[in-house]
């Protein structure tokens, strides 16, 4: 239960983000928002904006007229608000929690709208720049969000090298520097004969052996020392083995600014492990079966809460950088498809057809489908062994 919880939270406040970001960008170019719903249908509740208030229905089952048992409101009233122009937006709390979506007046989309008539309130009748800024929204609050996650993590937890110096200021426990009696505070200054002068020195002799024997010389309280260890190893995000001998240089907590660094550093990472996964599918170096969907969020989120909410938000922020990622590519379905649209109708200055648009978002809703079914069944193989 407790991972169903963590994955439902993850991802909706994820979709709610961004879609907060389409919604406060078409409030921002004068574009009407018909309704903003965290969750999807059946609704639960609704708050519509009106002239002089606010209308609320709450929803259950009902008979009705006919006898017939339908989801309908049960309940309604109307909130007065002097003063109120009333926008006529319904927000809406919807059951299903895995998200959430905005729909705005006259935009021909996955909803399958298929008709608008450029009134001065439609996305449509705007020029394409502020359409552009409405459908790359999204994409921006999730990169905000990832960047903002990590500041905060790296201002709650973050950590800088007190000096750049070879000094060892933790020994992990376990590991070869811990077996053969390195301690905090040793001073390593060769490796295999090689002058250490830095810690960029010692990562660059260590990294590059893994599972090897090495002889390390080092200084501990003004006293040479020198011993025969066999290095460990570790995989990076590239899939590399690297050499380690589990130590870590001496830490100290980070500044505000050294925070939003970390931050800005995290966030590029994130959006560059998904460039190198993509070149790792492409190339044949990882396989499409190694791709999970909902399921396999589901149980890293699981696995991250129990973990601490640093992991969490964590993994919530990497998440981030993959929605806002796979939303920007030229994908019809995506908002990176509608900017490619709307690209295309600047470059031949004139609007195509309903038609076509309808087309190009059918196609892309297929196969958006499709791939959601792969890595579905993915996850379904994953689950069972």
């Amino acid at each position: 239960m407790i991972y169903f919880i963590a994955f439902a939270f993850l991802i909706s406040i994820l979709v709610f983000v961004h879609e907060l970001g389409h919604y406060l960008a078409a409030r921002s170019i004068g574009v009407k928002v018909e309704r903003f719903s965290v969750g999807f249908p059946p609704r639960l509740g609704t708050f519509t904006s009106i002239p002089g208030g606010w209308k609320v229905n709450l929803f259950f089952f009902k008979k009705n007229k006919d006898g017939k048992l339908k989801w309908l409101p049960i309940f309604n009233t109307t909130l007065k608000q002097k003063g109120k122009k009333g926008s006529g937006t319904e927000y809406c709390l919807s059951i299903i929690p895995f998200g959430g979506y905005v729909k705005v007046a006259g935009m021909i989309d996955e909803s399958m709208d298929s008709s608008f008539d450029y009134k001065p309130y439609e996305l449509m009748s705007k020029p394409r720049w502020k359409q552009i800024w409405f459908m790359s929204a999204g994409v921006l609050m999730n990169t905000i969000m990832a960047f903002a996650i990590y500041t905060g993590l790296a201002m709650n937890n973050g950590v800088v090298p007190v000096s750049n110096l070879p000094i060892i200021g933790e020994v992990v426990a376990g590991a070869p520097a811990e077996n053969n009696d390195m301690r905090s505070g040793d001073i390593i200054k060769s490796i295999n004969g090689k002058n250490i002068s830095s810690w960029e020195n010692l990562v660059s002799e260590v990294y590059p052996r893994p599972n090897q024997n090495i002889q390390l010389d080092y200084i501990r309280d003004g006293r040479a020392k020198s011993i025969n260890l066999k290095t460990s190893y570790q995989m990076n995000f590239k899939g590399d083995t690297l050499g380690v001998i589990g130590i870590r240089q001496e830490y100290r907590p980070s500044t505000f600014s050294e925070s939003i660094s970390i931050g800005s550093y995290r966030t590029m990472q994130g959006f560059g492990m998904i460039i190198y996964s993509i070149q790792m599918l492409t190339s044949g170096k990882a396989k499409f079966d190694q791709l999970g969907g909902p399921i396999m969020i589901g149980q890293l989120a699981g696995e991250a809460f129990e973990m601490g909410f640093t992991y969490y938000f964590g993994l919530m922020a990497l998440i981030s950088c993959n929605l806002a990622f796979l939303n920007i590519l030229p994908i019809p379905g995506l908002d990176g498809g509608h900017i490619f649209i709307t690209l295309i109708e600047g470059t031949i200055r004139r609007p195509l057809s309903l038609k076509t648009r309808m087309l190009i978002q059918q196609i892309g809703t297929v196969l958006l489908l499709m791939l959601m079914i792969s890595v579905m069944i993915n996850d379904i193989g994953r689950l069972f062994g």
